[in-house]
């Protein structure tokens, strides 16, 4: 979709494609878009954002620009009922993180609170059951909507930390962006849950991590161990075990990678924001 998205653009404005990197930088409308997804996580179907890997200069662009929302979103369950397990959890777990990165940013809203706790609510309830029963169709339909809303959510707020650090490891790499995602969605929460212990709270209580009463400081632990647990229930890897990611080479990387992840403004909107050196320590405790 984003590809597409990117295309529907360039046919209106001018090339290269890498000068609109960033926010608000698109001229003109594109040609109409009709999207149709066909996993349950980017949510891209109802965003103003495209994430297009530029092969020059090695880096993931992102793009925000309200030219980039689709005219038409269908979003039909059925067309993920083929997703195999693993890019189940990967998707998956990216849209948790859209709906907790929303819901936690510096630019979380009105609008975008409620889209954001639907969206985790609705993964807490459906992920596991995807993930476990691929045909199970109420599952599906539940992370299909998760993921539709967990869109809305982020593109009327924004996403944070994960997201840029995210974006340097999968280009570096090749991995997938769901799961890049998820193997750095526990460490980043960890590192993030003082600078907003009651929104991290909140979302604890909202995937039924902890009672309501539960002190927030208990809540935000259970939150912690409660991603530490999904990422194994999903046998989603750490880092080190990934496909094609090498010590050597992430050690030589590393800086680029944060440098990288600084640069694409995401981090600034993070309850902490961190320096670039914080952000080595983070890439590193994923590992």
């Amino acid at each position: 979709m984003d590809a597409a998205k990117a295309m529907a653009i360039m046919r209106m404005n001018e090339a290269p494609l890498h000068q609109y990197m960033g926010y608000h930088k698109i001229k003109n409308a594109g040609l109409p878009l009709i999207a149709i997804p066909t996993t349950a996580g980017t949510g891209s179907e109802a965003t103003k954002v495209a994430v297009i890997t530029d092969t020059e200069r090695n880096v993931k662009m992102m793009i925000f620009d309200a030219h980039l929302m689709p005219t038409v979103a269908l979003v039909d369950y059925e067309l993920s009922l083929s997703m195999p397990p693993s890019l189940t959890a990967h998707v998956g777990v990216d849209t948790l993180t859209h709906g907790m990165e929303a819901y936690v940013s510096r630019k979380a809203n009105a609008l975008s609170d409620p889209l954001a706790l639907t969206c985790i609510d609705l993964v807490a309830r459906h992920l596991y059951t995807a993930w476990l029963e691929p045909a199970n169709r109420v599952a599906r339909e539940g992370m299909a909507l998760a993921a539709c809303v967990g869109g809305m959510s982020f593109t009327n707020s924004s996403v944070c930390l994960v997201h840029g650090m995210s974006r340097p490891l999968g280009v570096q790499f090749h991995l997938p962006h769901g799961l890049s995602n998820a193997v750095l969605l526990p460490a980043v929460t960890r590192f993030s849950v003082s600078g907003a212990p009651d929104r991290y709270a909140t979302i604890a209580r909202t995937m039924a991590l902890a009672q309501i009463g539960t002190s927030d400081e208990a809540a935000c632990e259970a939150l912690l161990m409660g991603l530490e647990r999904q990422n194994q229930a999903l046998k989603i890897p750490r880092l080190q075990d990934c496909p094609g990611v090498e010590k050597a080479v992430f050690e030589q990387s590393i800086e680029k990678m944060a440098s990288d992840a600084l640069a694409s403004g995401s981090p600034q909107n993070n309850p902490i924001v961190p320096n670039a050196d914080e952000i080595v320590a983070l890439y590193r405790q994923a590992w």
